[in-house]
């Protein structure tokens, strides 16, 4: 493939999760996703940082995508509302990415170091949604614990949209996690 062809990263992303399921995450070096990827070595840092990155490069669209939806929600709705609203946004990111999702959650999850990048992206997420449900004039601790459960809500139904068939949507997965949250609470 030339390395001229279009969708570098594209390539890049399906290159290094091809090679890190076949030799795992750490024996893969950036050199081999680029040749699989079939462009330079340069080419992939013009991308990515480095070869974790190249897993966690959607983060920023992620966050922002998170950020944006809870501005956008009125400000008369409930913090947790708000949270819902961007949880359903979000999860439009997600579409026709489940293969893609599955791939990448076996491998961060076979590594250590791996499993700590996504903890960190994860804690920014959740500090970016705290500062946004602050800007809404939601107070503490109100505003740092939706942006706690709002990611725990995430986190569960991603994990089990992963874990579970593609015809199913992310969205249908988050907000059946949202309901267990809400029933728990209640103490149902």
């Amino acid at each position: 493939m030339s390395r001229w062809e279009p969708n570098a990263r594209g390539r890049l992303e399906q290159a290094a999760l091809e090679l890190y399921g076949e030799h795992g995450y750490e024996q893969t070096a950036a050199a081999q996703i680029a040749a699989r990827a079939g462009v330079t070595e340069r080419t992939f840092f013009r991308h990515f940082a480095d070869k974790r990155e190249v897993l966690f490069g959607g983060a920023q669209q992620l966050e922002q995508a998170f950020v944006d939806a809870l501005a956008a929600t009125p400000a008369t709705a409930a913090p947790i509302d708000a949270m819902a609203s961007a949880l359903e946004s979000v999860a439009a990111l997600f579409a026709d990415r489940h293969a893609f999702a599955r791939q990448r959650q076996a491998v961060i999850a076979a590594s250590g170091e791996l499993r700590e990048r996504e903890l960190h992206k994860l804690a920014s997420l959740v500090a970016a949604s705290t500062v946004t449900l602050r800007e809404r004039g939601v107070s503490e601790p109100a505003a740092s614990l939706t942006a706690e459960a709002g990611l725990a809500v995430f986190r569960v139904g991603f994990e089990r949209w992963v874990a579970g068939d593609a015809d199913r949507p992310l969205a249908d997965h988050l907000r059946e996690s949202l309901a267990a949250l809400k029933a728990a609470l209640a103490g149902e």
